[in-house]
């Protein structure tokens, strides 16, 4: 009987045992006098400034370098404007600021040209030529072309011309589509081509009044006829008349060729003024400059 009261009496002191060698966890200090007076979380956070005051849109100014002093306030201070007493009429001017730019002196407008696809490709002899501008005439990037690439090889002009980069592209296309005419029906070819008027400031059919002509913008060039490998010289002037001849099917092709290139094609039957050339040129026709003028 003894014996399972000793038993008793030990199983109920081992949860005090046990608790005596488990470590307590530590109890929260105080919190230390005077903390209320630390800035709260949002005092340390970065700077803000406000960029569109309108939207609303905040910006984080960036972090400061060590060793340098904070950055103050994104707002910029309302600067108090001073009393009149406290100018005085000795007082030294303050220096001008050094971001404040002396004023500027007048400088022409820059010239820019750019080269010419068809000139780069080799399809014309070409060089560049200092800007024009007389009065309302002129080119900004003018091109003086004395030979044209027609199926393989050069075909000169009888003299250098004044134009525009758009003119020197189209004029190698249409030289080829008449030379390859010559070609399959009359086995010959070009061997130069005679131009008559390039640029010229002047008005239309070279009136009085009315609208400048595209002579005055290097966009227009005046054909006269064509000097043949076999010989011959063909002429508006001398063959367009005679329509069944070798030289009028010859002219007629190369103007019905021509509105195929240019948007403007005139012949002897436009008018009077055209009777010895060809005038070509890219002016605008339509609203959207698609239409075509060929007579």
């Amino acid at each position: 009987m003894r014996t399972i009261l000793t038993l008793i009496a030990t199983l109920l002191c081992l949860p005090a045992l046990a608790q005596e060698g488990v470590e307590q966890p530590p109890v929260p200090q105080s919190r230390p006098a005077g903390l209320e007076d630390v800035a709260p979380v949002e005092a340390i956070r970065p700077a803000w400034t406000i960029v569109d005051r309108s939207a609303g849109l905040l910006v984080p100014m960036p972090r400061q370098r060590p060793g340098e002093a904070p950055e103050t306030a994104a707002v910029p201070a309302v600067e108090e404007e001073a009393s009149p007493e406290a100018e005085t009429p000795d007082a030294p001017k303050p220096a001008p600021d050094a971001h404040i730019a002396a004023p500027e002196v007048p400088v022409p407008p820059r010239v820019y040209q750019v080269a010419c696809p068809a000139v780069l490709q080799g399809k014309v002899e070409a060089r560049m030529l200092p800007p024009v501008a007389d009065g309302q005439c002129g080119a900004q990037s003018p091109l003086e072309v004395s030979a044209v690439l027609a199926n393989g090889r050069m075909v000169p002009l009888s003299g250098g011309i004044t134009t525009d980069c758009g003119m020197a592209t189209a004029l190698p296309e249409w030289v080829a589509a008449v030379d390859s005419y010559l070609m399959g029906r009359e086995n010959t070819q070009i061997a130069e081509l005679i131009v008559g008027t390039s640029y010229m400031c002047r008005r239309v059919n070279s009136a009085s009044e009315g609208n400048l002509s595209f002579h005055a913008f290097a966009d227009a060039l005046d054909v006269t006829g064509f000097r043949l490998e076999d010989g011959r010289t063909i002429t508006v002037e001398g063959d367009w008349a005679e329509a069944q001849s070798a030289g009028g099917r010859l002219l007629r092709y190369a103007h019905g060729a021509a509105c195929s290139h240019f948007t403007t094609v005139l012949g002897p039957e436009a008018n009077a003024q055209h009777h010895d050339h060809f005038h070509v040129d890219l002016g605008c026709h339509g609203k959207i400059c698609t239409a075509r003028l060929c007579e």
